[in-house]
């Protein structure tokens, strides 16, 4: 890869996060790893209280990026039918007509995926996976690019089903938005929503890249960052600490490995960098494995954190000093 196509993946790259900032006030480094999770094509899974910003910014980004997107309400009474679509018998030619669901786009917008019982969550799992989907016997290709940005409030358990396992570790990311920081941002919010007159301002933004661009920062990532061996040394130790940890029952599985590598490599694109370093698998360690991670039922009884967990471990490990930018 060139100096220019790094120099122009840059400029793409903020203009995307700044158009979403437009709007989203707060939280600026959770905007570029949200970007560095779409670019390696990943699922991201918000989880945080009611009225932060979640589902605003998953709509933001969508519009930003100038990509297809699609929002499912998932609600108690969905069924896997409303997500992948079914086929139809039409009478007057004596057929079957295959209608498409809404999983059949660039981006899935899944709000309050846990509202949702199991049943109908398991319907997204070959979609998250293998991008396509299964109706009656027949494989339907997904579109590209295609990944689901969920959100879920996980302090209200009445009524709700928590992901299992297996869908948790297909995503690659689970981030909090959190509240504001400062007096200035929470003025700066009541400021917008004088100035928009309406809750859902969203709509307003409009695509700073187009599809094409955006699968060219894609591919640009996939094909063009280099990784030093080091750091993939690094990379595997870290996934395997997390097996070996004290306070551990079950460790992060392989594709935790896999995920943190891509969205690294994803973050050296964003920075402008055709290679990774350090600080890049650093930046997403938590984030990318403390959902893959199982405590101890002691560990957990007694109050301990996932997230504390991967911190301990990433900082008892050397950090690579020697790795070579190519």
């Amino acid at each position: 890869m060139s100096i220019m196509d790094t120099t122009v993946a840059q400029d793409m790259c903020q203009k995307i996060v700044d158009a979403i900032s437009s709007v989203f006030v707060g939280n600026k480094p959770l905007l570029g790893r949200l970007l560095a999770a779409g670019i390696a094509n990943g699922h991201v899974l918000f989880e945080d209280y009611p009225g932060l910003g979640k589902t605003l910014l998953a709509k933001l980004f969508a519009s930003a990026i100038g990509c297809g997107y699609t929002r499912i309400q998932f609600t108690p009474d969905l069924l896997p039918a409303d997500i992948i679509g079914a086929k139809v018998w039409q009478q007057k030619d004596s057929s079957f007509e295959l209608f498409k669901g809404p999983v059949f786009t660039n981006i899935l917008l899944a709000d309050e995926i846990n509202r949702t019982p199991p049943k109908t969550q398991a319907a997204l799992l070959e979609a998250m996976e293998e991008r396509q989907v299964t109706i009656e016997g027949e494989s339907h290709v997904l579109n590209t690019p295609f990944f689901v940005l969920a959100t879920q409030n996980p302090i209200e358990q009445e009524g709700t089903y928590p992901l299992p396992e297996a869908q948790m570790d297909r995503f690659m990311l689970r981030m909090s938005t959190g509240y504001v920081e400062s007096l200035d941002e929470e003025v700066t919010i009541l400021g917008r929503r004088i100035e928009w007159k309406k809750d859902d301002p969203s709509n307003d933004v409009e695509p700073v890249v187009s599809t094409e661009e955006f699968q060219s920062l894609q591919h640009l990532a996939e094909n063009g960052i280099y990784v030093d061996r080091c750091i993939l040394e690094y990379v595997g130790q870290i996934i395997r600490a997390t097996r070996e940890h004290s306070k551990v029952e079950i460790g992060s599985s392989p594709r935790g490995g896999l995920s943190l590598l891509k969205v690294s490599r994803a973050m050296a694109l964003i920075h402008g960098r055709d290679f990774v370093t350090p600080d890049d698998v650093k930046t997403f360690a938590v984030e990318t494995l403390a959902h893959r991670i199982i405590l101890n039922i002691e560990e957990a009884l007694e109050g301990a954190r996932v997230e504390d967990v991967v911190m301990d471990v990433v900082s008892g490990i050397p950090v690579p000093t020697d790795f070579h930018p190519r």
